[in-house]
């Protein structure tokens, strides 16, 4: 008996156990249900209103820019070499080494071309020697013709002969002929000395510029072979205080880039600093990369009071192609907002009346649109809480804010970015 009660008991406790659990389950399921009705009423009941999330029409500053990637380079570059052949004496600068126009920076071995030129010194003095002797035959013959001509006039023609005076008279002739021949070797002989010296100054390496020795690939010893193109021994730059900035323009972009814009550069070297640049010329010849990227050279002057910049250097640079100040700026996302037609006020049509300038409407036949002007829609709360369109003309844009340029909206008016909760009718 006293088993019998004790498994009553048990019964009775797991009976108790297993009904609360069916209670709790259908609380919770009935929780779920009254909820999920909430929810689909509010977000699908035929008079719940759309939520939207919206921005402010402001006034403020708008700047276009273009961004190009480049080095950064010396005005110019010069490349030293040699055009004579010969053995390198001595290096009298290395890199870094500033030098002045004029100054002498490699020496090569003028052993010969001091021996060539003594060579040639000593022809023109013999030629000059010759020049003499043939100016001596010369007055000689000279003489003897006018004493042959005295005396054959006080002869009556019969002294001397015929033949002798001719061929004195050709004498004559080829002594005047040796002194044109000797002043030829002469000026031959000059012309010779004038290359030795000349190559002989060869041999003596100077600078065509004011600069700075940039790279340096020659060392004492080295053996120079010169053959159609000089040899490269040195590299030097233009004062380095003012260099130029090649960077690779897009072609989606080169027709907002022009000359005497500004803009501003950045280089791995100083990443928190940025260095000012003035557009000097855009190429009209292209560049066409391995990816078949077609890009437009454009050059941009550069500063560099305190040296901070060096030659080979990668920039980015941001070209400031036009710019606006006080305009009415709208975000990029209210122009790309496409509402439903559900969602939109019943009788408002996205082709509206003309757009406004200035609180005055202008007729759709009146409205010019330049280059960077274009006719679009941005969408406002209405009264019923649905989006009405608004038409206007937008201006220039960096990608985030947009200019605009006319329209029925004004500064403080909010205009539709995005769509937080639908409804279905």
């Amino acid at each position: 008996m006293a088993d019998n009660k004790k498994l009553t008991k048990q019964d009775l406790t797991g009976s108790n156990k297993t009904s609360r659990r069916k209670w709790l389950l259908t609380a919770l399921a009935a929780a779920a249900i009254a909820a999920g009705g909430a929810w689909y009423g509010g977000v699908f009941a035929p008079d719940a209103a759309p939520a939207y999330r919206t921005a402010d029409i402001a006034r403020g500053n708008l700047m276009v820019t273009v961004t190009a990637n480049g080095t950064v380079n010396p005005v110019r570059t010069v490349s030293i070499g040699s055009e004579l052949s010969g053995i390198v004496r001595n290096v009298l600068v290395d890199v870094n080494s500033v030098v002045k126009k004029g100054d002498v920076l490699i020496e090569l071995d003028d052993a010969n071309l001091t021996a060539q030129v003594n060579q040639a010194q000593a022809s023109l003095a013999s030629a000059r020697a010759a020049l003499a002797e043939a100016q001596a035959t010369q007055v000689e013959a000279e003489a003897k013709m006018r004493r042959y001509e005295e005396l054959n006039k006080t002869s009556g023609g019969r002294l001397p002969s015929r033949t002798e005076l001719d061929v004195q008279r050709a004498t004559v002739l080829k002594s005047r002929a040796g002194v044109m021949s000797a002043k030829a070797a002469i000026d031959d002989a000059e012309a010779s000395l004038e290359t030795r010296l000349t190559d002989l100054s060869k041999a003596s390496i100077k600078s065509p510029v004011d600069g700075v020795v940039l790279a340096r690939t020659v060392e004492p010893g080295y053996a120079v072979a010169a053959s159609l193109q000089a040899v490269e021994l040195l590299t030097v730059a233009t004062d380095l205080r003012e260099l130029e900035l090649e960077v690779d323009v897009d072609e989606a972009d080169v027709g907002q880039v022009k000359d005497g814009q500004k803009a501003t550069f950045t280089v791995a070297a100083y990443p928190n600093k940025r260095f000012d640049a003035e557009i000097t010329k855009v190429a009209f010849g292209s560049t066409t990369s391995t990816d078949n990227v077609i890009t437009y050279t454009t050059y941009l002057a550069v500063s560099n009071p305190n040296l901070e910049l060096r030659p080979g250097m990668t920039a980015t640079a941001t070209i400031q192609t036009a710019s606006r100040r006080d305009v009415l700026l709208v975000p990029n996302t209210a122009l790309r907002f496409k509402p439903t037609v559900k969602q939109q006020s019943e009788g408002f049509s996205i082709k509206m009346g003309p757009p406004h300038r200035m609180g005055v409407a202008k007729k759709s036949s009146e409205v010019t649109l330049n280059q960077t002007q274009r006719e679009q829609t941005v969408y406002v709360v209405g009264a019923d809480g649905k989006a009405q369109p608004r038409r206007v003309i937008t201006g220039l844009t960096n990608g985030r804010m947009t200019e605009l340029v006319s329209g029925d909206l004004k500064a403080g008016d909010k205009v539709i970015t995005d769509q937080l909760r639908q409804i279905e009718n």
